[in-house]
């Protein structure tokens, strides 16, 4: 089926995991050089993980809520995660890379995002693009691609993480965070 470029909901998210995945075996091997390069690495991370999350509280989690049976209980569980997930992220913004706190952290949020996907690709995909037709999938897709463009990039665990507060926040937030970036020149991949 040409689906003239365009990728499903799964399909986008599941690119997300395999970057995220592929900069946590970096951090783990442990041969990336000095603490500012796995702080890089880190800010790296930090950066897809929030976008990504941003993403699917925006759009993919309501959207579960609405087409998957028992999908209130499945969205709020994996936006806790994500909470759970922003709080470590935060915290690693004002670690030392040297500090063995650092390690610690970071060796939770890997633990927490690993189950997050397993869940999410095991569990609440398969249920998603079940419950759902193609089109609406893909259209899910457009959806998150285009609002992980909007996102921010540092974590705000304090902010609204469902609709309709987020549709408004997280937009300016990834103004607010864009331009932080560009004063102290980090890196966003944008």
């Amino acid at each position: 089926m040409n689906d003239n470029g365009r990728q499903d909901v799964t399909q986008v998210l599941i690119h997300d995991h395999r970057e995220v995945e592929e900069m946590f075996a970096q951090l783990e091997k442990g041969d990336i050089g000095d603490a500012r390069d796995v702080r890089a690495v880190v800010e790296r991370v930090t950066i897809e993980l929030v976008r990504h999350s941003a993403a699917e509280e925006r759009h993919l989690y309501p959207a579960v809520r609405l087409h998957v049976a028992g999908g209130d209980a499945l969205a709020d569980g994996e936006i806790r995660e994500h909470a759970e997930a922003e709080e470590l992220m935060k915290a690693l913004e004002h670690l030392d890379p040297a500090d063995d706190a650092f390690g610690d952290v970071l060796a939770r949020l890997m633990t927490g995002v690993r189950a997050h996907i397993a869940e999410e690709e095991n569990v609440l995909f398969p249920k998603l693009t079940a419950a759902c037709t193609r089109e609406q999938l893909l259209e899910l897709g457009d959806r998150v691609t285009a609002a992980k463009k909007k996102a921010p990039t540092h974590p705000h665990p304090a902010a609204p993480d469902t609709p309709p507060a987020n549709a408004v926040t997280a937009p300016l937030l990834g103004l607010v965070d864009k331009a932080r970036d560009a004063f102290t020149d980090r890196a966003t991949g944008q």
